[in-house]
């Protein structure tokens, strides 16, 4: 654990910073689904999934993707009380990251056959996946969290590759980036193994 100085902040109050943040960015995901107005006064099955469904699908990706961010951010203030500024600046950027989503979420949700706009919102998952590992890799190196360090890693597996796959497959991709979500199971097998 980093001994506190002058120059060190406590996490507790970016924690806080962070709840909120993540809070209004998951709450702004559902912003741009489709209004009721903009359906028929008697609408079909099949005008209610033409309207909702690509939208629904990307909020529900991007929902459940800043949900795991937001578990992962939590258990890394947990483990480190108090940081320099430079983790702290690090910790804004990372936020920032997060406020981002609700907009590349919207882009894919309406333009999800777009290959450009499939390609933008993979490199923002990488890059919100690289900052989260790279925070992990600071904390890691204090305290030794192997398996949070290895399932902070496992997105940027699926993520990296995914901005390829956005490219020729841009409505198909958002099931491969389904797979970064076993980051959570990799964690649990990289901890038993080490306290085994």
């Amino acid at each position: 654990m980093a001994e506190r100085t002058s120059d060190h902040f406590e996490m507790r109050r970016l924690e806080s910073l962070s709840n909120t943040i993540f809070g209004v960015a998951m709450t702004l995901l559902a912003y741009d689904l489709p209004r009721a107005a903009q359906l028929a006064d008697q609408p079909s099955w099949a005008e209610i999934y033409q309207l909702y469904a690509t939208r629904l699908l990307a909020l529900v990706l991007s929902f459940v993707i800043a949900g795991v961010f937001w578990f992962s951010h939590h258990r890394r203030l947990a483990r480190q009380p108090v940081a320099s500024r430079t983790v702290v600046f690090l910790n804004l950027i990372f936020l920032l990251s997060i406020i981002l989503l609700p907009a590349t979420n919207g882009l894919y949700g309406t333009y999800n056959d777009s290959s450009v706009v499939a390609v933008l919102y993979g490199f923002h998952l990488t890059i919100i996946a690289a900052l989260n590992a790279s925070l992990w890799l600071l904390v890691a190196r204090e305290n030794r969290h192997f398996g949070d360090l290895a399932a902070a890693f496992f997105p940027l597996l699926v993520f990296v590759p995914g901005i390829a796959l956005a490219s020729v497959a841009p409505r198909q991709v958002q099931y491969f980036w389904l797979l970064a979500f076993g980051a959570i199971v990799v964690r649990r097998l990289f901890t038993h193994r080490v306290e085994s």
